[in-house]
């Protein structure tokens, strides 16, 4: 049996034809069909713009931020060091990592549950560099009636200069982009330097051409087909809505039967409502959808449909929001329940583990103590007869800023700490090595295995303290 047959359904289903069978397998093996999204201008629009630019501006500003003489954002891996303006993290503060994880998982299910698919239209980086992409197409090729008359014409000089020009300005912004993310792991200006120079790390350049290669493919090609075929997010967004979520949606009630009609006219009197069927919002559509078919994963809430709608409804003197945020309940005329239980519950959550991580980041001692005993010798006898045990303690100063430590020891009665420092000092973001000796009577070692506590406090700053413990092995009660 050849693939072709395997293609074709050997039973129609009862009350399929087969040319709606045959319609369907076009549609899956069809070859995809460019969208030419025409420009619109409204309140959504340019709230998107806004938040287009904003996050534009983060990502491509950040790194070249500066912040007590070093970078501000900057996740050094090779160091282990993560900088976020004022805060050093390091891989023991995972913790922080996983809360934030968990944060943006709860958000995504509040905002979807309380008003649809916000993250995709506004937020998402798949929306926001296609929608760059797009306005440098519109810049070179023009309106979306001219993207489609050139597309459609042969091959000429002129042709040839527009579509040059589109993608010299994609792949400049695709460099752009991925040089800009390699910033955030290596410092942006050094990088800047060594590139001027040509002297990339073999690791820097593939992830400089990598991620530039995958702007310039997502956002300049494949663009819907991400949303559609690639994202998990539009399959399962349907497990978070329901009747009282604020979708984008076309009141059927009000526009149909559809119809043209000419300004003025007495549509009612011709039995039409009040979409005049000029398809903007099919045309608008980054997606591609016709909104008044209900709602349909491949939505993603941009609200360009929105706009254009209640520009025409405006020329033609009829209300605006023929399409709008509305729920199901109130398109079938039913109350609506915006604030609901699902939506508290997923708010108090969000608002909970906010407050946990803003109050354990705030609360956080910027130092660490580990301690690693000797295990070559298990304890020896100095020439004072005292009994001492040797362990190695690792100051990790989590602070920007360097920081002195004094060191104590407890647990044991009359336990001497031997160092060749009375005082540590520990430079920011850095870890240093301390070797230590515990000195302790045999009469006053109890156990042949005992318990004491090395404590590292803030020299002059007695709030940041951290106390570790540790093992003291002394001689067996026969060896006494």
């Amino acid at each position: 049996m050849t693939s072709a047959d395997n293609s074709t359904p050997s039973v129609v289903l009862k009350g399929q034809t087969q040319a709606t069978t045959d319609n369907t397998e076009q549609g899956l093996y069809a070859k995809r069909k460019k969208i030419y999204p025409r420009q619109t201008d409204g309140l959504f629009t340019r709230l998107r713009i806004a938040s287009v630019l904003t996050l534009l501006g983060i990502y491509y500003i950040f790194p070249w931020l500066q912040w007590d003489g070093r970078q501000a954002v900057l996740f050094d891996l090779p160091a282990r060091q993560f900088y976020i303006f004022g805060w050093v993290f390091w891989p023991q503060d995972f913790i922080y990592l996983a809360f934030l994880l968990i944060i943006a998982g709860f958000s995504l299910f509040f905002f979807t549950t309380l008003a649809g698919r916000l993250w995709c239209g506004y937020a998402c980086p798949q929306s926001v560099w296609t929608e760059t992409f797009i306005w440098m197409e519109r810049w070179v090729e023009g309106d979306r009636n001219r993207q489609m008359k050139l597309d459609k014409e042969p091959m000429s000089a002129r042709k040839f200069r527009l579509k040059a020009t589109k993608h010299s300005l994609w792949l400049l912004f695709s460099l752009i982009t991925g040089f800009t993310f390699v910033g955030y792991f290596t410092p942006i200006r050094d990088l800047a330097i060594n590139l001027m120079q040509i002297n990339l790390s073999g690791w820097e350049t593939f992830w400089l051409f990598f991620y530039s290669f995958a702007t310039y493919g997502n956002a300049g090609f494949l663009r819907e087909q991400i949303c559609l075929y690639m994202c998990p997010y539009a399959r399962f967004q349907s497990a978070m809505f329901d009747k009282d979520t604020l979708i984008i949606a076309y009141d059927d009630n009000r526009g149909e039967p559809r119809g043209s009609r000419k300004k003025g006219d007495d549509y009612q009197g011709k039995n039409l409502g009040e979409c005049i069927n000029c398809t903007m919002c099919v045309q608008v559509c980054p997606m591609g959808i016709d909104i008044r078919d209900g709602l349909q994963y491949q939505c993603i809430g941009c609200s360009a449909c929105i706009d254009v709608c209640d520009d025409i409804m405006k020329k033609m003197n009829y209300p605006t929001g023929l399409i709008r945020y509305t729920t199901d309940h109130a398109i079938h005329g039913n109350k609506t329940h915006i604030l609901r239980p699902r939506v508290a519950i997923y708010a108090s959550l969000l608002l909970i583990l906010l407050g946990l991580l803003i109050y354990s980041i705030s609360n956080r001692v910027p130092v660490q103590l580990d301690v690693m005993r000797d295990r070559n010798m298990l304890y020896r006898e100095n020439n004072d007869g005292l009994i001492q045990n040797v362990y190695m303690l690792k100051v990790m100063n989590k602070d920007v800023h360097p920081h002195q430590y004094t060191l104590t020891v407890s647990g044991l009665k009359n336990a001497q700490l031997e160092t060749d420092t009375a005082v540590v000092e520990v430079e920011g973001g850095s870890v240093l090595d301390l070797p230590v000796r515990v000195n302790v009577a045999r009469e006053d070692i109890p156990e042949q295995s005992n318990t004491i506590e090395f404590t590292l406090a803030t020299h002059g700053q007695t709030d940041w303290t951290v106390t570790e413990d540790a093992r003291f092995i002394g001689p067996t009660q026969l060896q006494r």
